[in-house]
């Protein structure tokens, strides 16, 4: 892949949740409330690499700053869960993440 996208992503959570459907309990609107827990859970664990290593370190130590990037995508992976246990789309997704870009770039 030369870049993964929202897409790719969404079909790569698919994949592990086919293969975990019995222990992880599958996508529906319940199991989306409790991806959205640990999806906040593995935010708080990047703003606490954040607090206890600094910007330095995530910046300019391979070690940290793989750590770092682990955690972020955590919650990317979290946040694709969220989105197949509502069936947001990525086209979805684009649309309203343009729409509010639009938004945002013609305020004062």
């Amino acid at each position: 892949m030369a870049s993964l996208n929202l897409e790719d992503m969404q079909q790569i959570q698919k994949e592990l949740q086919a293969k975990y459907l019995e222990k992880w309990g599958g996508l529906s609107p319940e199991i989306g409330r409790d991806k959205l827990l640990w999806m906040m859970i593995e935010a708080g664990e990047v703003a606490d690499i954040i607090k206890k290593k600094g910007d330095d370190a995530i910046l300019n130590d391979p070690e940290t700053r793989h750590h770092f990037t682990e955690e972020v995508c955590d919650v990317l992976m979290y946040l694709n869960d969220v989105l197949l246990c509502y069936g947001i789309t990525p086209n979805e997704v684009e649309n309203v993440y343009l729409e509010k870009h639009k938004r945002n770039m013609s305020r004062w």
